[in-house]
């Protein structure tokens, strides 16, 4: 008991400050499970991130030989960082518990799912990514969900008048 206590006190205080989030990715896939990951980066990415330099509009993540890559992130070289400068595109690992990727790598494996990152946010000064294990959708669901937005801003804006 008190041990859950402890546990529940540590997620509420929790702070956490998007950078970044994919939101191509809610459009065009739907969103099945959601995970938490570290990523390993150089000096000038973490201030590049800071600076709020990022995109992840086309990106995925893979799994290779038992660890997890993020493709297609797209950070910003520093601008004071001259020669020690990073590349913008490079493949980045991402920190998983070794449970989780085996638990990814069988869902990517058995219904076909893609990992999809959804968001970068800084929590006590660390840059984390929430991944999505995430199918992707036809034409004409993107259209219904389009459709029902659109539907939900329009009631919103007369239940508020």
């Amino acid at each position: 008991m008190f041990v859950l206590h402890t546990y529940l006190i540590y997620n509420n205080s929790m702070e956490k400050k998007v950078i970044s989030t994919n939101r191509k990715a809610f459009h065009d896939y739907n969103i099945y499970d959601k995970f938490i990951a570290g990523i390993v980066l150089t000096g000038t990415e973490i201030k590049s991130i800071r600076a709020g330099e990022i995109n992840l509009k086309d990106s995925f993540a893979k799994i290779e030989d038992n660890e997890v890559f993020l493709y297609g992130m797209h950070i910003s070289p520093y601008k004071q960082g001259n020669r020690y400068n990073h590349k913008p595109d490079r493949v980045r690992k991402l920190l998983l518990q070794k449970r989780e990727i085996l638990k990814i790598q069988d869902k990517v494996k058995k219904d076909g799912v893609t990992i999809v990152p959804l968001e970068l946010f800084l929590t006590h000064g660390f840059a984390k990514i929430e991944l999505g294990l995430a199918k992707g959708k036809k034409l004409y669901d993107k259209r219904e969900t389009i459709a029902k937005k659109t539907q939900d801003r329009d009631i919103a804006r007369l239940v508020k008048r």
